[in-house]
C-alpha cells in the first residue's frame, strides 16, 4: 500500500505545471534593465505600470507616462524622465507604430 501511494504521488506530481517567469532584459546605455512586470493602463494607453530591475537591483512599482515623459514613483512624486532613465527604455520598447 505504501508503494502504491508513493507511485501515485510521483505520477500526479508530473502533471502539475509550474508557471513560467521570464523577464525581458536588455542592455540600455551601459546598464542591464530587466522588466519584471509591466501593465499598460486601459484608460491611458501611454501609461505603463512597471517593476524594473536595473543592474540586478529591483526597483519599486513606478508609473511611466510616455506622453508627458514623466514617471510617478511609488510615493507619488512626479519626476521628469531623463535621457539615461529606464523610463525612456520602456517608452521606446513599447512605442506604438
Amino acid at each position: 500500500m505504501k508503494y502504491f501511494a508513493l507511485i501515485l504521488l510521483v505520477i500526479l506530481s508530473n502533471f502539475y505545471i509550474f508557471p513560467a517567469y521570464a523577464a525581458v532584459c536588455r542592455n540600455y546605455n551601459g546598464h542591464q534593465i530587466c522588466i519584471l512586470s509591466i501593465n499598460r493602463s486601459a484608460k491611458n494607453y501611454w501609461e505603463y505600470r512597471a517593476v524594473l530591475s536595473v543592474d540586478g537591483k529591483k526597483r519599486p512599482l513606478e508609473v511611466y507616462n510616455c506622453r508627458q515623459k514623466v514617471k510617478i514613483e511609488s510615493d507619488g512624486t512626479v519626476v521628469p524622465l531623463e535621457n539615461q532613465d529606464p523610463g525612456q527604455f520602456i517608452c521606446k520598447f513599447f512605442k506604438k507604430p
